[in-house]
Formats: structure tokens, C-alpha cells, sequence
């Protein structure tokens, strides 16, 4: 029997790497809360998906396999494509390549980052890739992995521009700088989707359960938040949700900010696959946003923030 016949076990077994992380954290969370998941979280420092022996060990005897494991920084893996590459891609294909061996489904967490970035509509799920930098190339082959061993029972689940409660994010970063800087300086001309870790839990566990049910086609799916931003749109939402003036922000072109990493201009994903799954779609950015905003890792920050502004105003 494999992960895709059997939905009805009063209890699923599900694992979760990278269960450290922003992302993996929070789908830890939303799946402790299902009283049908059986939930084991697997660490950095306790499963590194580049040793093939440890991958095979951990995935057997569960069903739904998570990946939230990955190598995320991308200016890093311009100086180490080859370490970057066999967490992000080669080791995407131990998970999968055990996961075939096993029958368990795969959900892969991907990025927008193998696209092109330079359309001027939202991604299809189908459409061309074209990575622009070494980060983009290593997820791009992760994808192509889970593709080949996978053929049903493989999901790619594309995200960006991610923030929530744990870990860094530019959302934590633009609190940080309001409580220091009267002014910060923002890239007005990038283009994407801000999106809540907890929210892409929700989806990937959503996905998960219709995937053992047989109801959601295996390939790749967008899960982002709905509507698009630049940085500066969203920094600018950011202060104005946290009650703080976002006169305070300047729009700048990506020049003023050189990065070792090519960045993509258009990074905005559709998202028709969960219409096929029958898996909700996200909510629109900014109502993320304002759900977020009010959790302790970002309310703290702002108040902290507007108590230094009258001081900052003055300086």
C-alpha cells in the first residue's frame, strides 16, 4: 500500500525535516494540532539530508514526508554552489528517491527562485524556468528530482518572501530599523508576494491530507499569499499596521543594495493548482500581514519601535 491509497488510518504518520527552521517550526505546530497526525520533527543537527543512510532511515515507516530542509542562503551559494547544491537539490533527492522506496508522499518546499522573474503576469505553475543566480539552480534541480522518482506521489510547493514568528525575516528586519533609523532606505522595484510561514503550514497541511486521499494531481503548486507588493510597498504596510509613519521609508532601486545573488524583478506566482486539489488558496498579503503583526516576535519590536520614534524624530 503506498502513501497515496491510504487515507483513512485513524492515525498519519508524518515527518517534517528542517524542523528547526521559520517554516518547519510552524508546520510542526499546525500539524500537532490534528488529532489524526502522528508528527516526528527531524532538525539540521538531527537528519542531514546529504547522508543517503540517514535520509532512508528517517523517512521509514511515515507516510507524508515535509520538507522544510534547505540551504536558504542564496548570496552564500554564489561562493558555494556545490554545498548549496547538495542540500538543496542532491539531498531533495535522497528524500525522494526514499520516499519512492517507501510509497510515502513527498511535500518539497521549492522557491520562486528557479523562475526567470522578468514576466509581467504571475508564474503559472507550468510555466519556463530560468534561475538567475546558484540558489535557483540548486532548488531548480531539488524540483526536477522530486519530479522524476515521484511522478504521483511528488509535490513541489513554490513560496517567497516567507516571515513568522521564529528566525529572520525583512519583516523583523524593518521593525529592527524603525527603532534606530528615522529613515531606511527600501528596493521599490522588485516584485512579489509576502507570505506568513504559518499560512503556508496551513496550505502544506491541507495539501498533505489531500494527497493521501487521492484528490490533489502530483507536481508543482504556488504557495504564496494572494496580491503583490514590492519590499518598499510592504515596508511601508509594515509601519503603517505597527502605528508608525511610513513617510519614514524611501523607495530606492535595487542598485543602492549590489548582492553577490542575482535577484528576480517579478517574482509574483499564480495559483490555479489548489483549485485542482482542492486545497485553499491564501488569503491576500496584507490580511497576512495584520494577523501576523499582532504575534509577540513582531507586536514587541513595534512598541519598542514607537516609543524610540519621538527620540529619533528629535535626532
Amino acid at each position: 500500500m503506498t502513501g497515496a491509497d491510504a487515507g483513512a488510518d485513524a492515525r498519519t504518520a508524518w515527518l517534517v525535516t528542517g524542523a528547526g527552521g521559520m517554516l518547519g517550526r510552524d508546520v510542526l505546530a499546525e500539524l500537532a494540532a490534528d488529532p489524526r497526525a502522528e508528527v516526528t520533527g527531524r532538525t539540521r543537527g538531527e537528519l542531514d539530508i546529504t547522508d543517503p543512510r540517514a535520509v532512508r532511515a528517517a523517512v521509514a515507516a511515515h507516510r507524508v514526508v515535509v520538507n522544510c530542509a534547505a540551504w536558504t542562503d542564496v548570496d552564500g551559494a554564489e561562493a558555494d554552489e556545490a554545498a548549496a547544491t547538495a542540500v538543496n537539490g542532491t539531498g531533495t533527492g535522497h528524500l525522494a528517491r526514499a520516499c519512492a522506496e517507501t510509497g510515502a508522499v513527498l511535500l518539497h518546499v521549492s522557491t520562486d527562485y528557479v523562475l526567470p522573474g522578468g514576466a509581467g503576469r504571475p508564474y503559472a505553475e507550468d510555466a519556463p524556468t530560468g534561475p538567475l543566480n546558484a540558489y535557483g539552480r540548486g532548488k531548480l534541480l531539488g524540483e526536477r528530482m522530486v519530479a522524476e522518482l515521484l511522478p504521483r506521489t511528488g509535490y513541489t510547493v513554490r513560496t517567497a518572501w516567507l516571515y513568522g514568528a521564529h528566525g529572520r525575516s525583512f519583516v523583523a528586519t524593518m521593525l529592527e530599523l524603525a527603532r534606530v533609523r528615522a529613515t531606511v532606505d527600501v528596493v521599490a522595484d522588485q516584485y512579489g508576494q509576502p507570505t506568513w510561514s504559518a499560512a503556508l503550514a496551513r496550505q502544506l497541511a491541507g495539501l498533505g491530507r489531500a494527497a493521501l486521499a487521492g484528490r490533489a494531481p502530483a507536481g508543482v503548486y504556488h504557495g504564496t499569499a494572494a496580491g503583490r507588493t514590492s519590499w518598499y510597498g510592504l515596508a511601508r504596510e509594515v509601519y503603517r499596521l505597527s502605528g508608525l509613519d511610513p513617510e519614514r521609508l524611501r523607495p530606492v532601486g535595487s542598485a543602492a543594495f549590489p548582492r553577490p545573488a542575482a535577484r528576480p524583478v517579478y517574482g509574483v506566482l499564480g495559483h490555479g493548482g489548489w483549485v485542482r486539489a482542492g486545497v485553499s488558496r491564501q488569503p491576500d498579503w496584507r490580511d497576512e500581514l495584520a494577523a501576523a503583526l499582532e504575534l509577540p516576535r513582531f507586536a514587541e519590536p513595534a512598541a519598542a519601535a514607537r516609543a524610540a520614534a519621538l527620540t529619533l524624530s528629535r535626532g
